[in-house]
């Protein structure tokens, strides 16, 4: 399984940006999906946790009632909607996702190799 994010770029502070991440590969069902962000000097950080079915959604602090993760189960992709962007948030941004193999039964994990996000002030 692979995972591609896309979307991330240069933005003024206020405004707002949407990250893509789909994944491909055979044989898999994702459960679990996050995005995660790093930014220069620090941890990566959870940003935002979204579960296989989408019905239960967790945010750091950081970005309640900033950013809105969502997925569609159906391409196998998974969305961040940022809004109200500060500079703080300038990272890079990273999809994760948790899947089984239906050739092995293994449950396993997988990154992205992540989309760079500038929050201008």
């Amino acid at each position: 399984v692979q995972l591609v994010e896309s979307g991330g770029g240069l933005v003024q502070a206020g405004g707002s940006l949407r990250l893509s991440c789909a994944a491909s590969g055979r044989a898999f069902s994702i459960t679990d999906m996050a995005w995660y962000r790093q930014a220069p000097g620090k941890q990566r950080e959870l940003v935002a946790v979204i579960t296989s079915g989408g019905g239960s959604t967790n945010y750091a602090d950081s970005v309640k009632g900033r950013f809105t993760i969502s997925r569609d189960n159906a391409r196998n992709a998974m969305y961040l909607q940022m809004d109200s962007l500060k500079p703080e948030d300038t990272a890079v941004y990273f999809c994760n996702a948790k899947y089984v193999s239906h050739l092995t039964t293994k449950y396993l994990e997988v990154w992205g190799q992540g989309t760079l996000v500038t929050v201008s002030s």
